[in-house]
C-alpha cells in the first residue's frame, strides 16, 4: 500500500485551529513559536484567539495555514511517521509550500516568510474589485476552459483551479468571472458560485506577484526534498529542487491542476491520502476524484493518534 500526504490550501482557516496540537505535543507548539519569530508578530494569538476575517486575510491565512499542516507533521514525526512514510508530497495551492517544507526543500521559517510575502503580492497585484473567482459546478475542466474563453471578451478569464470532476474555479477580470457564470449555466453547469475572495488567483493578473515571488524564491535555499513532490502546475512528480523553485513562480499565474495530480498519484499506486491540516476539503475532492483512494485527515491529536492504529 502507498500512501501520499497533501496539504490544504486558503479556505480551511478556522479560528483555534492546530492548538490542540500545540498543547499536546511541544515540536507542535515549536512550530507556531518558530512561525511567530520569523514573521515578526505573534501570528498565533491571531489563529487561536482572533478573529476570523482578520485571519482569513490572504497575508495571514497562508502562513497559519502552512505553521497548522507542520504543527500536524511534527506531531506525527513525535508519534514516530515521518514523511518518508509517504510516496509523494502534494499540497493545493498554497499547500504546496507545506508540502515543500514537509519534505525538508524548506525551513519552517522561509516558508512562514516566502508565504507572507506571497499573500500581500497576490493582495497587491490587483485592486479591490478588479477581479473575482467562481466555482462552476457540473462541468469539467475542458468545458470550463471553453466557457472562460467565451467569457474573456478581451478581458481575462482563465480555469484557475480543476479541483476534481465537477468543481473547476474561473479566475479573472470581475465582468468576466460574472459572463462565465451565465454562459456555463446555459451550457448546462448545476451551479455557479461567484467565491469571497479578495483578488482572482492563478490566473494572467496576477503577473505582479510572480515578480515579486521570483525575486523572493531567488534568495532562498532549497534543499532536494525528501520524497518526491507533485507540483500543482506539472500534476506529476518533481524530485529537482531547482525545478521545484521555478514552479512555484509558475504556479502564480497557472492553474491548479488537482484533479490530475490525484489521477497521476493513483496511478503511481498511491491507495491511501492524508491529508495534513486544518480541514477536510482535499478529502472530499479526492473522493470525487477517484473512490477507490482511501482518504484520512490529520489535523488533531486524535487523529493523530488513530494513524498508529493503522
Amino acid at each position: 500500500m502507498s500512501t501520499a500526504f497533501v496539504f490544504p490550501g486558503q479556505g480551511a482557516q478556522t479560528i483555534g485551529m492546530g492548538r490542540d496540537l500545540a498543547e499536546a505535543y511541544p515540536a507542535a507548539r515549536a512550530v507556531f513559536d518558530e512561525v511567530d519569530e520569523a514573521l515578526g508578530e505573534k501570528l498565533s494569538d491571531l489563529i487561536w484567539e482572533g478573529d476570523l476575517e482578520t485571519l482569513t486575510l490572504t497575508q495571514n491565512a497562508q502562513p497559519a495555514l502552512m505553521a497548522t499542516s507542520m504543527a500536524a507533521m511534527r506531531a506525527l514525526e513525535a508519534e514516530g511517521i515521518t514523511v518518508s512514510r509517504a510516496s509523494f508530497v502534494a499540497g493545493h495551492s498554497l499547500g504546496e509550500y507545506s508540502a515543500l517544507c514537509a519534505a525538508g526543500v524548506l525551513s519552517v521559517a522561509d516558508t512562514a516568510k516566502l508565504l507572507r510575502i506571497r499573500g500581500t503580492a497576490m493582495q497587491e497585484a490587483v485592486p479591490v474589485g478588479v477581479g473575482a473567482m467562481a466555482a462552476l459546478l457540473g462541468l469539467d475542466f475542458d468545458a470550463v476552459t471553453a466557457v472562460a474563453t467565451e467569457a474573456a471578451q478581451g478581458e481575462v478569464c482563465q480555469a484557475a483551479n480543476d479541483n476534481d470532476p465537477g468543481q473547476v474555479v474561473v479566475s479573472g477580470h470581475k465582468a468576466a468571472v460574472e459572463r462565465a457564470c451565465e454562459i456555463a449555466k446555459a451550457k448546462g453547469a448545476k451551479r455557479a458560485v461567484m467565491l469571497p475572495v479578495s483578488a482572482p488567483f492563478h490566473c494572467a493578473l496576477m503577473a505582479p506577484a510572480a515578480d515579486v515571488m521570483a525575486e523572493a524564491l531567488a534568495g532562498v535555499d532549497f534543499a532536494a526534498p525528501a520524497v518526491t513532490v507533485v507540483p500543482n502546475v506539472r500534476a506529476e512528480g518533481c524530485a529537482d529542487a531547482a525545478a521545484l523553485r521555478g514552479l512555484l513562480v509558475e504556479q502564480i499565474t497557472g492553474a491548479v491542476r488537482w484533479r490530475e495530480s490525484v489521477v497521476w498519484m493513483a496511478g503511481q499506486g498511491v491507495t491511501e491520502i492524508w491529508e495534513i491540516g486544518a480541514g477536510k476539503a482535499l478529502s472530499g475532492m479526492i473522493r470525487r476524484i477517484d473512490r477507490s483512494v482511501a482518504t484520512r485527515a490529520v489535523g488533531s491529536p486524535d487523529d493523530v493518534k488513530a494513524t498508529l492504529d493503522g
